[in-house]
């Protein structure tokens, strides 16, 4: 699955099988439920689950937190657009698939 599809799934009334929970949480971020995807993200715990915790935390708004996972992900803080860093957090898991 590319990136065009795995965004164009978020249509679909439940995610892709197969995806782990780090993407689980990206799925569920792009159809807007930001507690779902944050619970995705929670339950993975590792630097993957970390970088999309910290994404969620940065859309929410909440910087200091997004900073602590960004750090526990082992990466800088991301500056971008959120919809840039969900495309690349996308094409990134989907290339470990």
């Amino acid at each position: 699955m590319d990136v065009s599809a795995f965004s164009a799934s978020v249509n679909d009334p439940a995610p892709p099988p197969g995806l782990s929970l780090a993407l689980q949480g990206l799925w569920w971020d792009g159809k807007g439920d930001w507690d779902r995807a944050h619970r995705c993200a929670q339950e993975q715990h590792d630097a993957i689950g970390a970088i999309v915790h910290a994404y969620l935390h940065r859309k929410e708004g909440d910087l200091a937190n997004a900073r602590y996972w960004y750090g526990h992900a082992g990466r800088a803080p991301a500056t971008g657009t959120l919809e840039a860093e969900w495309t690349a957090l996308a094409g990134e898991l989907l290339a470990l698939k």
